[in-house]
């Protein structure tokens, strides 16, 4: 396990920073505050010391070490146990990455569990250290900046998907094969993006109903409504997202299927063409073919005008089919 940060704050400052969990917790209980303490991929065991001494219910800290849980916000007595899905864009391969986040906010306690990368706890720390009026407030506190800070970087993952998606639009009238493939891709990210946020709206209802028994700030309260209000401009985005690339998709479909109508089409002009040379060129063949067989007994063999009659037999006939098929359309 990593201990990412670990301080006890006593009305909205950062009063000691323990070396180990022990010494946190006897700071704790000696000076009061709260303690804050990032943990970065924990084990099972080193959770359960965490466990122990805030009395973390089991199930949550099954979860917490296990990872791999959705969005979600449970109350165990009087402790909150959240799961974020944080996500971010990456421009150099025009991806998006998920993380997830586990917090457990009790009334002097706030334990951050991280499965991924990620600079966001530490900018929400920094910030909160540098604003002791909102810290002061305690772990509520800390919970909405976290879900607050969750909930901004969101902003470039929809930036990047509509580029994305822009991008797409260009592609499909352009006749690039790959087409395709970017868009079950950027589909999947967009689902999973989905998965990411829809669970939201009804965590910060919970989580307006938890700020009472905790007593927060009628301020904060007023914050976390704001950042309800930023969640929902985001669904409504990432759902508008899912349709375009559904419509995409049709529209890709349809496209193709064009492009390949029109290839076979003019791929019947072609075997039109050949097919119609041939037969013209099949005829005189046909006459040249009887006329040079020499047989003894052939009416026009010795007759004076058979060699004319043989040749101006093969030209009509190449003629009367050329007209023929440029008629129908096949020259």
């Amino acid at each position: 396990m990593t201990i990412i940060d670990n301080a006890v704050y006593v009305d909205g400052v950062r009063t000691a920073e323990p070396g180990n969990l022990e010494q946190t917790f006897e700071t704790l209980d000696s000076h009061g505050g709260m303690a804050w303490i990032g943990l970065y991929r924990p084990s099972q065991a080193e959770m359960a010391a965490v466990a122990e001494e805030f009395g973390l219910h089991e199930l949550a800290v099954e979860d917490a070490v296990s990872a791999h849980q959705r969005p979600k916000l449970e109350r165990y007595g009087d402790s909150l146990f959240t799961v974020l899905r944080p996500a971010r864009y990456r421009d150099d391969t025009e991806t998006v990455e998920f993380g997830e986040l586990h917090i457990f906010v009790g009334t002097n306690f706030v334990v951050t569990v991280r499965h991924a990368e990620m600079s966001g706890v530490g900018q929400v720390r920094r910030r909160l250290e540098s604003r002791p009026d909102l810290l002061r407030h305690g772990p509520p506190a800390v919970l909405y900046a976290l879900l607050d800070q969750v909930v901004d970087d969101y902003a470039p993952v929809v930036a990047g998907l509509e580029n994305d998606i822009d991008e797409i639009e260009d592609q499909l009238f352009s006749g690039d094969s790959a087409v395709s493939r970017r868009i079950y891709e950027l589909a999947r990210e967009v689902i999973q993006f989905q998965r990411a946020i829809h669970p939201l709206p009804a965590m910060m209802q919970q989580l307006n109903e938890g700020f009472d028994d905790f007593a927060a700030d009628a301020e904060l309260q007023h914050n976390l409504r704001d950042v309800e209000d930023h969640v929902e401009r985001v669904i409504s985005r990432a759902d508008s997202f899912r349709d375009l690339l559904q419509n995409a998709l049709t529209l890709d479909g349809t496209l193709t299927a064009n492009r390949q109508n029109e290839a076979s089409a003019q791929q019947n002009e072609q075997v039109k063409k050949i097919s119609s040379w041939a037969a013209i060129f099949f005829a005189p063949s046909f006459v040249a073919g009887v006329y040079g067989m020499n047989f003894d007994h052939m009416p026009e063999l010795h007759w004076a005008y058979g060699y004319p009659m043989a040749v101006l037999l093969m030209a009509a006939t190449a003629a009367l089919m050329y007209l023929i098929f440029k008629r129908k359309g096949w020259l």
